[in-house]
């Protein structure tokens, strides 16, 4: 699988996928990750790639020719792209996104700056608008990684435990349970005695009640439905 980031600044990124899990999954040639820049393909003499709002209005934004042509250098060589860009008016990103989208030939994220971009590129271009959460960060950037991360993890293989996704939360209804490593008394603090005895049947009950109780602490919502 692929993945492309579209941003005025790939140095962000890039350290991401230098270590652990991605690191070896783009080692194994598992997924394969591109940057390019709006600014190598600006038109403008002096590198810009922002223009003032038509109408008025505070900041800069994105203008939409780099962006066109970062698209269409993409497309010269992949005819099968997805495009995601991560904006606060988008829907929210879930799990089940990540898997759906994990199912894709060619990711490509567009990260935004300064106040944004423009529609127009958004209303021609992009597939799907995304947002990892009510807030305003200054770039798209960490919002692309944050759904890049999700997305390939779920790619066949990049896990070295493929069986690990399946007791994650979001995987069912309920978040993932409580869970415990050695030694089995630390600080005095011990584990539910239960899962020492070595019944995965109680073993199993045991987490599943846990998983119920943590998400009607810890989501409510969630919890509802259950």
């Amino acid at each position: 699988m692929k993945f492309s980031f579209v941003t005025l600044f790939p140095s962000l990124i890039k350290g991401y996928f230098s270590d652990s899990i991605l690191a070896r999954a783009i080692d194994k040639k598992l997924i394969e990750v591109e940057y390019l820049n709006p600014r190598d393909y600006t038109l403008n003499k002096h590198g810009k790639v922002d223009e003032p709002m038509i109408g008025g209005g505070a900041g800069m934004l994105m203008t939409p020719q780099p962006l066109f042509d970062s698209i269409k250098a993409i497309k010269s060589v992949s005819d099968k792209i997805h495009v995601v860009v991560a904006t606060p008016v988008g829907k929210p990103f879930r799990q089940n996104d990540a898997k759906r989208l994990a199912q894709k030939e060619h990711v490509v994220f567009v990260s935004g700056r300064y106040e944004g971009i423009d529609e127009r590129f958004i209303e021609e271009v992009a597939d799907e608008l995304f947002s990892i959460g009510d807030f305003i960060l200054t770039g798209g950037e960490l919002a692309s990684m944050v759904m890049c991360d999700a997305i390939a993890r779920n790619v066949n293989g990049v896990l070295g435990n493929s069986d690990s996704l399946s007791v994650e939360s979001f995987e069912a209804s309920a978040l993932e349970a409580p869970s415990f490593s050695k030694p089995k008394i630390y600080n005095e603090i011990g584990v539910p005695s239960e899962l020492l005895k070595g019944n995965h049947a109680k073993i199993s009950d045991l987490k599943n009640a846990m998983a119920k109780c943590k998400t009607k602490y810890f989501r409510p919502d969630m919890h509802k439905q259950l």
